[in-house]
């Protein structure tokens, strides 16, 4: 008998504990802001859908653009790695003929000049053929140096020209229509630095001239 009351003390311990669990839970659900609890007008429902349409409508615009542009550059550059591969050819073509060239076996031969031709030919479809595409040599010898489309190598003393002038190209440079496929590799001129043995003769020189005057 006393066990029995005993259990049925612990069966309600623990039915009290429970409510007052269930107590404390709904007494914190109650305690909300003021912001939480107030209920929102028609018009402020209204003004609130019309600012996530306005901001979805806008991300889906944004997502437009960025497919239309992708698609675009995927429409006219989509070879643009091809081309810029492609150039080795014309690279290799130019070695081959300056090793022909140096070779002393075949210098001045009828074999060596035929073989010329047929490689200037080959050079001259595949310009032709780049021209089709959009790819366009970049215009060097005489030109001042520009960043953007040439890369000078070296430097050439030459009094003739104005510092900066491009007189040597090492290798062409190309672009694809607006974009740069690969710079021109190039000299460029500089004033002749006189050494100090140059400068006393000539002051010498001078002075020798006054004098006498």
């Amino acid at each position: 008998m006393e066990k029995e009351n005993l259990n049925n003390d612990i069966n309600l311990d623990e039915k009290q504990e429970a409510a007052n669990n269930d107590k404390e839970d709904g007494a914190k659900t109650k305690e909300l802001t003021p912001e939480q609890t107030k209920e929102l007008t028609p018009e402020e429902k209204i003004a609130e859908l019309e600012d996530k349409l306005t901001r979805t409508f806008a991300e889906m615009e944004n997502q437009r653009r960025r497919y239309d542009k992708e698609k675009d550059d995927a429409f006219e550059y989509g070879g643009f790695a091809f081309a810029k591969e492609a150039l080795n050819l014309l690279d290799n073509l130019e070695r081959s003929k300056i090793s022909l060239e140096n070779d002393e076996d075949l210098k001045n031969s009828e074999a060596l000049i035929k073989v010329k031709e047929h490689l200037n030919i080959i050079s001259s479809d595949i310009i032709s053929i780049f021209k089709k595409n959009n790819i366009e040599e970049i215009k060097s010898i005489n030109k001042k140096l520009d960043p953007n489309l040439h890369q000078a190598m070296m430097e050439i003393e030459d009094d003739t020209k104005e510092p900066g002038t491009i007189i040597q190209e090492i290798q062409k440079g190309f672009t694809m229509k607006d974009r740069l496929l690969r710079p021109s590799l190039v000299g460029v001129s500089k004033k002749k630095v006189e050494n100090d043995k140059v400068k006393d003769e000539k002051s010498e020189k001078n002075g020798e001239k006054e004098t006498q005057n």
